[in-house]
């Protein structure tokens, strides 16, 4: 089993800047790979950005490439969603999730199998 929590969200002007910290426990060695997605009011969750938990591949939601950016520390623990020139429709409850399924793409939400409970991103404009 896996935990996962997440922190670092908030409330941005439109042109800023949050990362998004995902804090990892348990048996993550048995990991495929970390994601983020969000989850907008009336919407469903989507795919943001992920990456391979014991490489360096990286995915990247078009909505997303050239602004957000996905890293993890050396130690393995955390992950983290560095989010630049965020705009209101940015605006999402944000989540990390666990893939350990080796089969699919990052962004096939239903391979990932532990959630964190999700942090606030509200960017106004």
């Amino acid at each position: 089993q896996v935990q996962l929590v997440e922190s670092g969200g908030g409330l941005v002007q439109a042109g800023g800047s949050l990362r998004l910290s995902c804090r990892t426990s348990g048996r993550t060695f048995s990991m495929h790979s970390l994601g983020w997605f969000r989850q907008a009011i009336g919407k469903e969750r989507e795919f943001v950005a992920a990456m391979d938990w014991h490489g360096e591949t990286r995915s990247y939601a078009d909505s997303v490439k050239g602004r957000f950016t996905i890293a993890r520390d050396n130690a393995k623990i955390t992950v983290y969603l560095q989010m630049n020139n965020l705009s209101p429709e940015d605006t999402a409850v944000y989540y990390c999730g666990a893939k350990f399924d080796y089969d699919g793409d990052h962004n096939e939400i239903r391979r990932y199998a532990y959630w964190g409970q999700g942090t606030q991103v509200t960017v106004s404009s």
